[in-house]
């Protein structure tokens, strides 16, 4: 029951979001960082995966460890690029295997060098297809899909993409995990929308601190969020890696009170494989 309990009545579903490292030295660093991130008691910890699955078995091999060594439960990510319903079938038995508890069950981006999403011949081409399927075949994991405040980059129009949402969730999901965005009123725009079209589970956002400008104008340009004029001034006033980490803790801090405030049942955090950013915003928060 990892989802569902996590934002049970009385809980704040607090989160993670790791990725699989590519050398023996990053992995030990991870696990140092998980160590003080679970100072902060996580409800779950989730680990994606490599493009076109590339890291697949690193994955559960990584939140599997996770599990055993700090008795958290864990959701890995799946997505639908590059398997057949067989190979999804086969990842999945060997997650149950693993006592994985739940999947973050995702379409996935097109594979680099290609514009548009192609499933695989014999695969998928939706994540709702792919929530059916673990709902309708593996009911022990629980699932998590995505949803985006400023639309998915590919829907025509948000409303759209709000009816993508909502067909996701109505073939079985347990809750909504956001991309990342850094203006609480997408967010809350986003969550009036979800009620009003009867999108009924937990609605997570998901926050990434800034700790480099460089780095997060990188990663937005990928995904499409965006980022206030604002801040990304006030980052750029020092060419300082110091004064960009304050500057970034200092508003995901303010941002993660705000939506705590406003009753968020919890926040997803993609901490980089980092914990010194995360740790130092939950340090500074009232979450009752």
């Amino acid at each position: 029951m990892c989802i569902s309990s996590a934002y049970e009545p009385g809980q704040f579903g607090l989160s993670f979001e790791l990725f699989p490292p590519k050398t023996d030295a990053g992995l030990d660093s991870l696990y140092a960082h998980v160590e003080a991130l679970m100072a902060h008691q996580p409800r779950f910890v989730t680990c994606t995966y490599g493009a076109g699955g590339s890291t697949q078995q690193k994955t559960l091999e990584i939140i599997s460890a996770v599990k055993t060594r700090f008795g958290v439960p864990v959701a890995s990510h799946l997505t639908c690029v590059g398997s057949t319903v067989d190979e999804l079938r086969a990842y999945l038995g060997r997650a149950s295997e693993l006592e994985v508890d739940a999947i973050v069950a995702l379409r996935g981006d097109p594979p680099q060098g290609q514009t548009e999403f192609q499933a695989k011949e014999g695969g998928l081409r939706h994540a709702s297809e792919l929530v059916s399927l673990i709902h309708r075949e593996f009911p022990q994991l629980q699932v998590a899909v995505a949803g985006y405040p400023e639309k998915h980059q590919e829907a025509p129009s948000l409303e759209v993409d709000l009816q993508h949402l909502r067909h996701k969730v109505s073939c079985g999901a347990h809750a909504v995990i956001t991309q990342l965005f850094y203006d609480n009123d997408d967010f809350f725009r986003f969550r009036d929308r979800c009620q009003e079209l009867g999108i009924d589970i937990p609605l997570i956002p998901g926050l990434l601190p800034v700790t480099n400008l460089a780095q997060i104008k990188r990663i937005t340009s990928l995904c499409g969020a965006k980022l206030p004029t604002s801040f990304v001034e006030r980052l750029a006033e020092q060419d300082s890696e110091e004064w960009q980490f304050e500057v970034g803790v200092d508003f995901a801090t303010r941002q993660s009170q705000a939506l705590i405030d406003a009753g968020v049942p919890g926040i997803h955090y993609y901490v980089l494989n980092k914990s010194q950013a995360t740790c130092r915003v939950l340090e500074s928060l009232s979450i009752s």
